[in-house]
């Protein structure tokens, strides 16, 4: 496989995916068709993490949810209507995507993020929750566990690396990538892909015609700035060393099969994912056969299979 073919689009299916950010004023609306759907906390202060908004739904052990670049916190409705009976899950929705007003600051933006998310954790007294972060949400998960290693129970990381930047050559470094980085983020705030780009480049991602409209819009509805901001922050932060200071369980889950024809197998794919995770203690890697990026979307039943077997352990639900 040329490593060079796969990082195109990869670093699209980082981008593209996931995080429609749900407004306050849209919270019944959000919570229809869910009937366990809890009422939001009253006990949280959104003015103490401007870079996200949350919503509560369901009771039991607590369960962060945290999706990626551009799509909702509604990206996980099937997930959340899966574990409501059994978690009481806490959807996040990042600032700037999806519609949601840009934050005040792009500086250090997914430090940001992450500092906020840990602090959510604790003023909210959620016992080692369970996360489960696609894309962009799977970095951050890794970032939160790695920065405080016992604030999170087990992860779930859904087709997410610890350092994108080093796909195309696994000896590289952070300054090296950082002019790539530094010309992406440019080259983003001077706007966004029109919706004929967006579609073609989601239909990558995506099988289904009816998820690619609707991740498309989420995409178009983005701040082009933050976006790019966030996807520089991901390229200059490097967790391969970082994640062996996590102490909980982990369950990778890959997708290959968009990158075919660019030449990847699902064996040279797993390589790459085996090769970034290979300091994180206690992990496991598995690969969808079929599944794109999206894969809560295009291997239902596997990514829950996966997810639910991983999480049932005892070595996993007594974290």
């Amino acid at each position: 496989m040329k490593l060079t073919a796969f990082l195109r689009p990869l670093t699209a299916a980082l981008l593209l995916s996931a995080a429609l950010p749900l407004a306050a004023t849209n919270a019944a609306a959000a919570t229809a068709g869910h009937p366990a759907a809890a009422v939001a906390q009253l006990t949280d202060n959104p003015a103490d993490h401007p870079n996200f908004t949350v919503r509560v739904v369901g009771k039991g052990r607590p369960m962060l949810l945290i999706p990626g670049l551009t799509c909702p916190g509604a990206v996980w409705d099937e997930t959340v209507a899966h574990y409501q009976k059994q978690y009481q899950c806490h959807i996040i929705s990042l600032a700037g995507f999806g519609g949601n007003a840009a934050p005040a600051s792009p500086d250090h933006l997914l430090q940001n993020v992450r500092d906020q998310l840990l602090a959510y954790v604790k003023t909210q007294k959620l016992s080692q929750p369970t996360v489960i972060g696609h894309s962009l949400g799977g970095f951050m998960a890794l970032w939160m566990s790695s920065t405080d290693p016992g604030a999170l129970g087990p992860l779930v990381i859904v087709d997410s690396l610890p350092f994108i930047g080093a796909i195309q050559n696994p000896a590289a470094t952070v300054e090296q990538v950082r002019p790539m980085a530094e010309n992406m983020r440019r080259q983003m705030s001077l706007g966004g892909m029109s919706p004929a780009q967006q579609r073609q480049m989601v239909a990558g991602l995506v099988t289904d015609t009816a998820r690619i409209s609707q991740v498309a819009r989420w995409g178009q509805a983005s701040d082009a700035a933050t976006v790019g901001q966030a996807m520089y922050d991901m390229y200059v932060t490097d967790l391969r060393a970082e994640v062996a200071r996590i102490q909980q369980p982990v369950l990778v889950l890959g997708a290959w099969a968009a990158y075919q024809a660019y030449g990847s197998t699902k064996e040279s794919t797993r390589a790459i994912f085996e090769q970034q995770y290979a300091k994180l203690p206690q992990h496991r890697v598995e690969m969808s056969e079929a599944g794109r990026h999206f894969l809560m979307y295009d291997d239902t039943q596997w990514f829950f299979q996966q997810a639910d077997a991983f999480l049932k352990q005892p070595s996993v639900a007594r974290k």
